[in-house]
């Protein structure tokens, strides 16, 4: 199956993006916060101006019945209030600084004189509101005319404290609105602005933010499109933040993932190519049975055993290449397990020399104790057996191996020797590769297949050590292995 098939399309998007929706909520947040803010503002500016104007209503009232208090109730009529609340100059300065002018003047005052029966005596502006008698000044907001006006009261006595009429102050609050309208439209304007702003900002900030997202975005549409792409998230900024650590864990996934696929591709091919020649084989002594060679009997023993023996050859074959495969997967499926790499050495010595009588072995342990490596015990007894193998296989003449085990710092190390025939610096460079052999010829007759040194190699770097060869020809070859040790709780 195509690799591209498997992976299905990813649907249409419909409606805002993540950015737009982020940059239009931070917006929409912190638009909603300034709103709040702004109310609570005018409010109190609101709040504080209508104290100020209740001021200079109570400062006004207080003003006036002080210059009128010399009136008494018979005198109490427009033409004497008149005189006595306009100032008795000619000087204009003296007019203009004048104290009680510059109150009743004001555009949006109206000032009234009542008389003790409650008949207005000298209205300036006009009269609005009804009569109230007061004992104390007040002043409190009214409706009058459909519109809110502050309205000031208080008693007028005269010099002997006699009470001779009221005195009634309306403000209509002209000023007020006015300065109330100036700063509502100045905090909108700020609130538009603002909000403009604000949507910049909240783009420009979740554009940046986003922008791991969206090197994640394109590189997964291009992994959709060609599964062997080698694209992968680059970072123009390396920030230290969980996006970037979302990228780093992406790119490791993706190179999992090519590296199983590639590992497929390659368990694929190896079958096909290694299996031809043994299925081959299997097929012409079959045909060869089925044409004569079933009525001989020697042909038909020789028939038999040599397709029995590729089969095993098949049934070896597969075995190891489904070895490799779950070599190649170590870090994952093999994650935990401990092993005393003391007490395997040793296990290994003793069978091999039980298992070869006629070969010399011997054992250099310098390990004072047991020592711990974070590994499967049956994947090390593994690579510990293909390199005794290999040793015995090609020590025909000098049959004399050695194991050898140590430590440096955090790490064992691990080495067989042989002396046997050696590899040449061409092979040793390749000796690792899969189904390598350095003399095909002779190691098709002592049942190799290639693959045994690719395993331990694999197996030994997917537990995070490192496998190297020393060989001379003529005078053997040692394979090193170094594995970190587990650290001690």
């Amino acid at each position: 199956m195509d690799n591209a098939s498997i992976i299905t399309e990813t649907p249409q998007r419909q409606g805002l993006s993540l950015k737009w929706k982020w940059a239009l909520g931070s917006a929409a947040g912190v638009f909603l916060i300034f709103i709040i803010f702004a109310w609570f503002v005018v409010q109190a500016f609101s709040s504080q101006m209508l104290k100020t104007e209740r001021q200079q209503v109570a400062t006004s009232l207080q003003v006036v019945t002080t210059r009128l208090q010399n009136l008494d109730e018979k005198k109490l009529s427009p033409a004497d209030v008149d005189a006595m609340l306009r100032p008795k100059s000619n000087d204009l300065n003296k007019v203009v600084n004048d104290p009680v002018m510059q109150q009743i003047t004001r555009q949006d005052y109206t000032v009234m004189v009542y008389n003790t029966n409650g008949r207005q005596v000298y209205p300036i502006g006009g009269a609005g509101v009804s009569f109230q008698r007061v004992s104390d000044l007040s002043v409190k907001t009214e409706r009058v005319n459909g519109s809110s006006v502050l309205v000031g009261r208080q008693e007028l006595r005269n010099s002997n404290n006699h009470l001779i009429g009221y005195v009634v102050i309306e403000n209509h609050l002209t000023s007020y609105h006015k300065t109330f309208n100036r700063v509502y439209l100045i905090i909108m304007i700020l609130i538009g602005l603002g909000l403009f702003l604000l949507a910049l900002w909240g783009y420009w900030l979740s554009d940046y933010l986003l922008r791991p997202v969206n090197n994640i975005k394109k590189v997964v549409d291009e992994m959709q499109a060609d599964p062997q792409s080698q694209a992968r998230v680059q970072h123009e900024d390396r920030r230290p933040d969980e996006l970037t650590d979302l990228s780093d864990l992406l790119n490791d996934m993706l190179d999992r993932m090519q590296r199983f696929i590639l590992q497929q591709h390659q368990f694929v091919e190896d079958v096909s190519h290694e299996l031809r020649t043994p299925v081959a084989i299997v097929k012409g002594h079959m045909e060869l049975l089925n044409r004569w060679g079933k009525d001989d009997p020697k042909i038909l023993a020789e028939s038999i055993e040599a397709s029995l023996q590729e089969m095993r050859r098949m049934e070896g074959l597969v075995s190891e290449m489904l070895d490799l495969t779950r070599a190649d997967q170590v870090e994952l499926t093999f994650r935990d397990g401990d092993t005393d790499v003391k007490d395997m050495i040793n296990a290994i010595y003793t069978n091999f020399k039980m298992i070869h009588p006629d070969f010399t072995f011997g054992l250099d342990d310098d390990l004072k104790g047991p020592t711990i490596v974070n590994m499967n015990r049956d994947h090390l007894e593994q690579i510990l057996i293909i390199l005794s193998d290999n040793a015995v296989k090609y020590s025909q003449d000098r049959k004399e191996i050695h194991f050898a085990a140590s430590r440096s710092g955090n790490f064992v190390q691990l080495a067989v020797q042989d002396f046997g025939e050696g590899i040449s610096p061409e092979d040793a460079a390749r000796v690792f590769d899969r189904f390598y052999r350095v003399d095909k010829a002779r190691s098709r007759k002592q049942g190799g297949n290639g693959l045994g040194l690719s395993i331990a190699q694999k197996l030994v770097e997917g537990y995070g050590g490192k496998i190297e060869l020393e060989s001379a020809i003529g005078q053997g070859s040692i394979f090193r292995i170094t594995l970190p040790i587990k650290p001690e709780k």
